[in-house]
């Protein structure tokens, strides 16, 4: 049974995004799917708010990633500029990292000015420890 102190947020009041948590994998747990419709970001260009629908599959090798601390990296593209595209490659790139696993990310952005976009990232997991280091070492995890 995991303790609270292996995490950084769950069980604390913990407001903002440090890291991504992650527990052993459950056995017999193949795939996981996190989804929701409260991500938003702002066009970098225009600073209009931009509202999106998420969809995160990932299939765990050794981690899952702890719910609290993927609720709060969603909350802290709030108050970042990004393309939609941006974001679920941001997205995909945090999730293999932090468990190593195929990651699928699928970003629709609520319609506007007529036109809906979706953006899609995937990354499989056969990058080795060293290819990720040089790939993505300054990300947090």
């Amino acid at each position: 049974m995991p303790d609270s102190a292996e995490f950084t947020a769950l069980g604390k009041h913990q407001t903002t995004f440090t890291k991504l948590d992650v527990f052993d994998r459950p056995e017999h747990v193949v795939e996981v799917v996190l989804a929701g419709d409260e991500l938003t970001a702002y066009c970098p260009v225009t600073h209009q708010p931009d509202f999106y629908r998420y969809d995160v599959r990932y299939w765990p090798v050794a981690s899952c990633i702890e719910s609290k601390t993927f609720k709060l990296l969603v909350g802290s593209f709030r108050d970042q500029a990004a393309f939609a595209e941006t974001l679920a490659s941001d997205i995909a790139q945090l999730i293999h990292v932090a468990t190593g696993a195929d990651t699928d990310v699928s970003l629709t952005q609520q319609v506007r000015g007529g036109i809906s976009i979706t953006a899609k990232a995937s990354i499989p997991h056969t990058r080795t420890s060293a290819t990720k280091e040089l790939a993505y070492g300054n990300m947090k995890v």
